[in-house]
């Protein structure tokens, strides 16, 4: 009998729910292995993240699109203007965005526009940034990502392929190393 509940028990910890099947072989799902808050992915465990896409806060009626940035390595930070640590993280991406890399907002859990239209003007942010205030692109593109997880950066390489996670504050040189590596590529 013990062994029948343990072979039960195997079977039912291998198999897929409706959840793990609806994420395709190749897009991205973010697994931290022992908690770790800071990822790499080696060319070979790379996975797509496709799908993401909103209205801009820069250009009204603009909607902005990953796939707008073919063929180069993006920057994607989430992040709020509720967010304390996104204050200090901001100009940081400015500074990546003034290097020559693409960077991508993406502001989620918001009200309204205005807050965060206020915190990229007053911060002089210029590079573009998605409006996803029920946060319905984070939840459905960076999947397996806590919602809390707010700063959060990921870097993608040139054919959108998760590069590098983090799921805490950055600085512009705690990017550069994954961005170095991703030139040579």
């Amino acid at each position: 009998m013990k062994r029948l509940l343990v072979l039960v028990l195997l079977v039912a910890g291998c198999s897929t729910g409706k959840d793990a099947a609806s994420v395709g072989a190749g897009d991205f799902y973010l697994v931290a292995p022992g908690g770790q808050v800071e990822i790499r992915y080696a060319p070979s465990e790379r996975k797509q993240l496709t799908g993401l896409e909103g209205e801009s806060l820069l250009e009204e009626g603009e909607i902005v699109r990953l796939s707008d940035y073919a063929g180069k390595p993006v920057v994607i930070n989430i992040w709020g203007a509720w967010c304390g640590p996104c204050r200090t993280e901001a100009p940081e991406m400015q500074k990546v965005f003034d290097g020559g890399t693409q960077v991508l907002g993406v502001d989620v859990k918001e009200t309204s526009k205005d807050h965060p239209r206020d915190f990229m003007r007053d911060r002089s942010l210029t590079y573009p940034s998605i409006y996803d205030a029920s946060a319905r692109s984070f939840i459905n593109v960076f999947r397996g990502v806590p919602a809390n997880s707010v700063p959060s950066t990921f870097v993608v390489d040139k054919d959108h392929k998760v590069a590098a996670a983090f799921l805490v504050p950055v600085l512009a040189s705690d990017l550069q190393p994954v961005l170095d590596e991703l030139a040579k590529e």
